[in-house]
């Protein structure tokens, strides 16, 4: 399973942008893009870069490689219809994978979390075991934590394990920790995605 294993707090800071808890306070001491001649002074960023980091900061957000963020893009763009925009529409995508909704759930601090979690075989997908964290839900699928999992020192410590991380309602997703159990009710708003995206400048970067 291809992954990108690149430390996730030198990423967030060549975007400028949070990609994990983590590296908020990070960030918050070190600015700037990371190298050793990244302090350099640097002109206005062209349309081509500022399109580029874009796409870059959304890829590694929800942590997919080049390949599979162009075939979603590629989706989003042909599949755009009924007022859905490409870039609204990507984001949905992008947000109703399995380890995204785990994370949003408040089962994993981390989208990386998540996805290791998904990896381990921990869930049931409408009574079947899954393994794969780039699996798409749709309403009315039902996740549940394995009977054997929940005995686990993680799960069972689950509400510790993530007190510091909140995570607002969301319309399309209802989770039950008590239960462990996580509900597709309908479908990601675009209010509802990772704030501070200019989706529009990454539909421009594919469209180049």
């Amino acid at each position: 399973m291809a992954r990108d294993t690149s430390p996730i707090v030198k990423q967030s800071r060549r975007e400028g942008y949070a990609l994990h808890p983590k590296a908020h306070k990070v960030m918050a001491k070190k600015t700037g893009i990371p190298g050793q001649h990244a302090g350099g002074r640097q002109g206005k960023p062209s349309l081509y870069l500022t399109q580029l980091r874009e796409k870059q900061k959304v890829r590694r957000t929800y942590g997919l490689l080049e390949k599979q963020f162009a075939r979603l893009m590629d989706e989003a763009d042909r599949s755009s219809a009924h007022g859905v925009l490409p870039g609204e529409l990507l984001l949905q995508l992008l947000e109703r994978r399995l380890d995204n909704a785990v994370y949003r759930a408040g089962f994993a601090t981390s989208r990386r979390a998540a996805r290791q979690l998904v990896g381990h075989g921990h869930f049931m997908l409408n009574g079947v075991r899954v393994d794969i964290p780039s699996i798409r839900l749709k309403p009315g699928d039902e996740l549940v934590v394995r009977t054997k999992s929940k005995k686990s020192g993680y799960f069972s410590e689950l509400d510790e394990v993530t007190t510091n991380t909140f995570q607002e309602p969301l319309s399309w997703l209802k989770s039950d920790h008590k239960k462990m159990t996580i509900s597709i009710t309908g479908l990601p708003q675009r209010a509802e995605s990772e704030p501070d995206i200019n989706e529009q400048l990454i539909v421009e970067y594919y469209s180049r």
